[in-house]
């Protein structure tokens, strides 16, 4: 099977809600995957001058797989990344004592952030544990902590590591206490 371009996806979009992680579908949802694992993009340092016997370096293999990947539509892995740093972020900034309204439009947010998620399973695994652990809107601290519980979730499903919940004012607001975050 050829390779499906853009355009030729663009003119296919009949079946747009279907996911599917075949990179030559024209249905190819990038948003779902970890691009990293597909051997073709790996390889795409393969142009690159060659080093250490024939071998590229880990350097110019990893500098070229990122400027490769910098302007192309993100995968699963910087999906979640950038938007975990958007939801924390959130978070780190809702008021200590929100407002009726405050609670409202955070609540609106998260219903729709877990509808309109781009990685479909990943916005259903989203939506259950939010009907099994509503969102916690009282204060600042607590929203912050139900989301770092949320997370942490999805860091055991997927064997990361979890999260010291402790920590999310030093990470996601204040940085970290040892001042490795200081702009100085």
């Amino acid at each position: 099977m050829a390779k499906i371009n853009r355009s030729e996806r663009i003119q296919f979009p009949d079946n747009d809600d279907d996911e599917e992680l075949d990179p030559l579908s024209h249905n190819f949802c990038r948003a779902c995957i970890d691009t990293s694992s597909f051997e073709i993009l790996k390889t795409a340092g393969s142009s690159l001058k060659k080093f250490d016997n024939g071998k590229a370096s880990f350097q110019s293999l990893y500098f070229s797989y990122s400027i490769f990947m910098l302007e192309c539509p993100p995968d699963k892995i910087e999906l979640g990344r950038a938007s975990w740093t958007l939801l924390h972020s959130i978070a780190a900034y809702y008021p200590v004592a929100p407002t009726l309204h405050q609670k409202k439009t955070i609540s609106s947010f998260i219903k729709s952030f877990s509808e309109l998620y781009p990685c479909r399973h990943c916005a259903a695994n989203f939506r259950q544990a939010i009907v099994h652990s509503p969102p916690v809107l009282d204060s600042r601290d607590s929203l912050s902590n139900w989301l770092c519980y949320q997370h942490n979730l999805v860091n055991k499903n997927i064997g990361k590591p979890l999260f010291d919940c402790s920590k999310v004012n030093e990470r996601w607001r204040t940085g970290w206490s040892d001042g490795s975050c200081d702009i100085e």
